[in-house]
């Protein structure tokens, strides 16, 4: 028998001014990475080091988000998010200006990897955000909303910092940390009231460790996608497609960028769509969807020399990872529920999607260079496969229309049933 649940769509479905909030907050903050990303790379170099120093840059930012995100957790826990998300923003804020003024290779080292704990403080805090605020029956298009906003302003910040890296290698670093700056200012005048991003004034609130939340299934499977979506979305669509293009396709950094373009493209069409599904039909149908779609698109891509059909299979892998993302968010939120303190548990989360990106283009490199482009998109669609079992074994955390008013009003409070053992599943 099906876990989809199908629910009453309540006649008023209207996201909370917070969110939007929030969601011009990700697009501002989407634009300054991809503002910096042109020049990141030859600003290392510019001190005169090597190839390996130059891109450790990169990877320092990744790396750090992944060594801090527990202590981001247990900060989002104890200070809650509001607070914590400002912080982190003002930190990526200083360490990016500070960048622009780097004169020695260590001290870019320094500042850019400064720039990763704040930002994985305000990535946590965001999530932590949008569970507190959305309602029961909206997590889904909050979701895909917040990670539309993120995707458009990733597709447009390249376009800007190409323009900023002709006039000074410098100027992307200046013009992000002035965003960042203005985008903070904005946040807390907009939350400064919020009743509803604020932190309730008793502190009895029952706190969900990752523990806990690991004896749940659907954590486990979103644990899984996550790791996925991070290692295909944030790792080898980045590193591995390029270089693939180049050696078997035999087409130059144009068709490379019409490959990624085409990739988010399906990505944005589909994300709001499947929010929508989400939070209509249950949490599984789309996450089931989409990982099916991320293994097929992935290993298509390692197996054809034909550019159109090349497309076509990152087609499918962007849909696939936009059907992926809102169902997998929303079904944290449900484990979580809007009331539960569960720093470590959101920050586990999120860990789950660094750990991707950080390993995936090591190991898919790797097996690339030893055995073949075919194997390693291979395995990267294996990645995805696992997620998949995953989800199919997974139960349904969509709350029932008659359950959604209660969870306003009572409080998330871990159960003791180790086969479903937090709020959110249905019997």
């Amino acid at each position: 028998m099906s876990d989809t649940v199908t629910t009453r769509e309540p006649e008023k479905a209207t996201l909370p001014r917070e969110i939007y909030v929030l969601v011009g907050a990700s697009f501002l903050i989407a634009i300054g990475y991809g503002l910096i990303g042109p020049a990141l790379p030859n600003f290392a170099a510019s001190f005169d080091v090597g190839l390996t120093a130059a891109s450790f840059v990169v990877s320092a930012f990744a790396l750090v988000r992944l060594l801090f995100a527990p202590a981001s957790g247990k900060l989002v826990t104890r200070f809650g998010e509001r607070p914590i998300y400002l912080w982190g923003l003002s930190i990526v804020a200083a360490g990016t200006l500070a960048c622009a003024l780097a004169e020695e290779y260590w001290q870019l080292l320094l500042f850019r990897s400064a720039s990763g704990v704040g930002s994985t403080m305000f990535t946590v805090s965001a999530i932590g955000l949008l569970i507190r605020i959305s309602p029961a029956h909206l997590r889904g298009r909050a979701s895909g909303l917040w990670g539309t906003s993120f995707l458009l302003g990733g597709i447009a910040g390249p376009v800007i910092g190409s323009g900023l890296v002709a006039v000074s290698l410098r100027a992307p670093f200046l013009a992000y940390g002035a965003a960042l700056l203005v985008t903070t200012v904005f946040v807390w005048w907009q939350l400064r009231h919020s009743t509803l991003a604020a932190r309730a004034a008793d502190d009895d609130e029952p706190e969900l460790t990752f523990t806990q939340a690991l004896r749940h299934p659907t954590y486990r499977a979103a644990l899984a996608s996550n790791l996925a979506n991070g290692w295909v979305v944030l790792g080898v669509r980045m590193s591995l497609i390029p270089l693939f293009v180049t050696a078997v396709l035999v087409k130059d950094e144009t068709f490379t960028g019409i490959a990624l373009a085409v990739f988010a493209a399906a990505n944005a069409a589909v994300l709001l769509l499947a929010g929508r599904f989400a939070d209509k039909r249950g949490r599984r149908p789309p996450a089931i969807a989409g990982l099916a779609l991320l293994a097929v698109g992935t290993t298509l891509l390692g197996v054809t020399s034909n550019p159109w059909l090349f497309l076509v299979a990152a087609l499918i892998a962007g849909a696939g990872s936009g059907s992926l993302n809102p169902a997998h968010n929303a079904a944290v939120a449900d484990v979580l529920g809007a009331k539960a303190r569960g720093g470590s548990v959101l920050a586990g989360f999120q860990m789950a999607a660094d750990v991707g990106a950080v390993v995936g283009p090591l190991v898919a490199g790797a097996v690339a260079e030893k055995m073949s482009y075919a194997a390693a998109f291979g395995l990267t669609g294996g990645i995805a496969a696992i997620g998949l079992v995953l989800w199919i074994l997974a139960k349904e955390t969509l709350p029932k229309a008659d359950d959604r008013d209660e969870e306003a009003a009572d409080e998330v409070t871990p159960a003791a049933d180790s086969s479903c053992p937090e709020a959110g599943c249905q019997r």
